[in-house]
């Protein structure tokens, strides 16, 4: 692997990380007073999920280049990322952060296609402190993938 591919992906991943980072802080503050308050807090975790994905995106472009099921382009991409692709590249994802990331892309899948759904203040309410009370892992994740990279260079 060229190290010019790996240290584009390095600066996109630092890029990425910071735009994540904001995200879940803002997340960590959102409030649940009223209806705006909820669709705001499921808009974060919306937008963080995404920024994720991204990032996946750019990982599969560099080391695997392609998801071949488009119809579960989503869920695959995910899956891939918990694949410790041998001489390629580690796992991006632990299996607990995975279950964690699948569960937010379910949500921003009903967050992107239900027009006429108002958000359950509850379920939005126990998603958010399910990411909040296991970011820990995805930060632990990203960090560990982030030093293979560096490893590389």
């Amino acid at each position: 692997m060229k190290k010019e591919k790996v240290a584009l992906l390095l600066g996109y991943f630092e890029e990425q990380k910071r735009i994540i980072d904001n995200l879940y802080k803002e997340l960590q503050e959102a409030q649940f007073d009223n209806k705006k308050d909820t669709v705001y807090a499921g808009f974060l975790m919306h937008n963080l999920y995404s920024a994720l994905e991204e990032l996946m995106e750019e990982v599969a472009k560099t080391f695997e280049n392609t998801v071949e099921d488009i119809a579960k382009y989503h869920r695959e991409l995910l899956k891939r990322m918990l694949i410790n692709v041998y001489r390629i590249r580690p796992a991006l994802w632990s299996e607990e952060t995975f279950k964690l990331l699948d569960e937010m892309r379910g949500f921003r899948h009903i967050f992107r296609h239900s027009y006429g759904y108002d958000l359950d203040k509850e379920k939005v309410t126990i998603l958010r402190n399910k990411i909040l009370s296991n970011w820990n892992k995805v930060e632990e994740d990203l960090e560990r993938f982030q030093n293979f990279l560096k490893s590389l260079l």
